[in-house]
């Protein structure tokens, strides 16, 4: 796309200058701006930023959450041919601090009193961060360090210094390059340090571009804007296509909020990864534990009957008449006040990625009538490559190549890339940027995949952690542990099995769904570790456990990767404790490395183990946590037999 994003921003400034660009709920009232007020105040932060020092080719690092001026803080950065580099709001210090001295930051945008504190110690060991700009001045007024300053007084400086230099800022604005570095995102690190990925303003807009051509996005769309800014599912939705669509984004009130805000807006547009669905059907699911016989009777019958016919109505395929008035009545009674609840009345189009969804909790979102697509891509690809187009939707593929999007399968099995989307390069690593680019100019995505006869991408697993058991069936890790999550009382899931006899696994309960389960049977327990070494919970799980045995003995290939043992952890797995990426992805190695006496009670038949573990508190104290797990062995099943070809 031969643009960049200050051009867009102007051009909808221009063409329909009093039309909603951005909304934030504060103190429990809407307040909107304009794509006019949009463009202003991005002037005048980008005039401002200027007066403080910013050069073209620098970096801003940004640490805030999804707030109006830091989508306005980035375009500012972007329209001095400044590169922004967003940061993981809930990050510690330490990770910051790698970012900041990574991209050798002189100025840095703070969302409020909580980051500011984080960015002035990282500048006790960094004393090349001058400023600091901040957004909420609540909790600000006894701070007196030098180079902090606020929205409201950068502002003021940058219209005083736009004054002073009439025509400067449209200078800037005309003379970016649409292969500028528009954006420095940095990868989630699950398997060293974190890399910036350097992303041109021409990948981002032609990436959002595809997206809605597919989905025929437009400017009447409404989308809500609550996921990391720092990820590159948010700088998509939020950022790219926002700006190509025009359409509007909204900012909630908080994280404890987004639910009623999602409500309140009720978004055309949705984006979450499969975490979040998880969470909102762990949620359906307790509600329904407390609610009457008559409703739990009423909700059955009508799951079941959307699992068998939802899915094909919505796609428009045929429908037996008297299956359809039956589904017209679980709308009125079931499925239209379900997606109210969960705020997606009005969704249009939904999407799921940043990791692999189950397709049966995948089928319960499109069965209710909720148009959920997946799409596949990382962050060197600007959060896609492939595409569900609607009525070509499966449940075990991540769709067709995106427009300007070639797929190849390497030798391995490894899925490859090529097109308008591939990073530019990785930030000062040119020895990290060859690593990935192959000779042909394919980004090696290391994921490990197939294509169907219809050209559609089924990802087996990351290439790296796809296995074989010693009687030589494949091992595909993430495969089973979406099987395991699809349980609402199951959050996490870790399993082993590569170059052993056979596959076992970790599991980390969810504390709300299964305390609510308890509760339920006047089951006491005194917190997280004694609710998951109670003997009925052990028995609930392995309950879960056998039903995805059950599953994997009936699916050709897969029957020698069922479960058969496991044990439930005595924590949860934690991005703050270096098991979890900020993204929630499992950091195998380390979780391997750090409970290697429990993968070595798996598998050596014991049937407990002790464990002392080190725990992070939010706080930053750190501090143990023991327990004697129970290992359990798995009920499984003789593989399903199978009529000759």
């Amino acid at each position: 796309m031969e643009t960049t994003f200050p051009r867009l921003l102007q051009r909808h400034a221009q063409q329909r200058p009093e039309d909603p660009a951005i909304r934030e709920k504060e103190y429990g009232i809407w307040q909107t701006w304009s794509w006019a007020e949009v463009a202003r105040d991005v002037r005048q932060l980008a005039c401002g930023l200027t007066a403080l020092g910013l050069e073209p080719g620098q970096n801003l690092v940004l640490a805030s959450g999804n707030r109006p001026f830091l989508y306005m803080g980035l375009l500012a950065a972007q329209s001095r041919r400044a590169v922004p580099v967003p940061m993981y709001q809930d990050a510690v210090a330490a990770e910051m601090a790698y970012v900041v001295q990574d991209t050798q930051a002189r100025i840095a945008f703070a969302e409020d009193q909580e980051q500011v504190d984080k960015l002035l110690e990282i500048r006790e060991s960094n004393p090349s961060l001058e400023h600091i700009v901040y957004d909420d001045p609540r909790g600000m007024r006894g701070y007196a360090q030098s180079g902090l300053i606020s929205v409201q007084q950068l502002l003021e400086l940058g219209r005083s210094w736009d004054a002073e230099h009439p025509g400067v800022f449209e200078q800037w604005v005309a003379a970016g390059a649409p292969d500028d570095v528009s954006v420095i995102l940095y990868t989630s690190g699950t398997t060293g340090k974190p890399k910036g990925v350097c992303q041109t303003h021409r990948s981002f807009a032609s990436a959002a571009e595809g997206g809605v051509q597919v989905d025929g996005l437009s400017s009447g769309d409404n989308v809500i804007s609550y996921l990391p800014p720092a990820w590159v599912g948010d700088h998509l939705f939020s950022v790219a296509q926002w700006l190509v669509a025009g359409f509007t984004i909204n900012c909630p009130e908080s994280s404890e909020t987004v639910q009623i805000d999602l409500q309140e807006i009720g978004p055309s547009y949705y984006f979450a990864p499969p975490r979040v669905f998880e969470g909102l059907l762990t949620s359906v699911s307790i509600r329904m534990e407390d609610a009457s016989r008559l409703k739990r009777w009423l909700y059955a019958r009508s799951m079941a009957l959307a699992g068998r016919v939802g899915a094909d109505i919505l796609d428009g395929r045929p429908v037996g008449l008297l299956d359809r008035i039956q589904y017209a009545l679980g709308h009125v009674l079931v499925y239209g006040p379900l997606r109210n609840v969960m705020g997606f009345s009005r969704i249009r189009v939904a999407y799921t990625a940043g990791a692999a969804i189950g397709p049966e909790l995948f089928k319960f979102y499109r069965s209710i009538g909720i148009n959920l697509k997946q799409l596949y891509g990382q962050t060197e690809t600007c959060a896609y490559v492939c595409l569900q187009k609607n009525g070509r939707v499966k449940l075990n593929t991540v769709g067709e190549a995106a427009p300007g999007i070639e797929l190849k399968i390497a030798d391995n099995g490894e899925v490859l890339v090529r097109g308008v989307s591939v990073l530019k390069e990785y930030y000062q690593r040119p020895d990290a940027t060859a690593e990935v680019i192959n000779a042909e100019g394919y980004f090696m995505t290391g994921d490990a995949g197939v294509l169907d006869s219809d050209g559609q991408l089924r990802i087996i697993d990351r290439a790296k952690d796809v296995g074989r058991l010693r009687g030589g069936a494949m091992f595909a890790p993430n495969y089973i542990e979406n099987k395991l999550k699809f349980f609402p009382q199951i959050k996490e899931a870790v399993c082993f099995g590569h170059e052993r006899d056979e596959v076992t696994a970790f599991i980390n309960i969810d504390f709300e769904a299964v305390g609510n389960w308890a509760e339920k049977r006047n089951l006491p327990y005194a917190g997280y570790v004694d609710l998951a070494g109670k003997q009925p919970v052990l028995e609930m799980v392995a309950g879960c456990i056998a039903q995805v045995n059950q599953e994997l003995a009936a699916e050709e290939g897969m029957e020698a990767t069922q479960v058969r043992r496991f044990l439930v952890l005595h924590k949860e797995l934690d991005p703050d404790d270096d098991e979890l990426t900020r993204t929630r992805k499992i950091r195998r190695n380390f979780v391997a490395e750090k409970y290697a006496v429990l993968i070595e009670a798996l598998y050596g038949g014991r049937s407990e183990q002790f464990i002392e573990t080190l725990v992070k508190f939010e706080d930053g104290r750190s501090g143990k946590v023991s327990a004697t797990l129970r290992i359990l062995d798995a009920q499984t099943h003789p593989a399903a037999a199978r009529k000759a070809a």
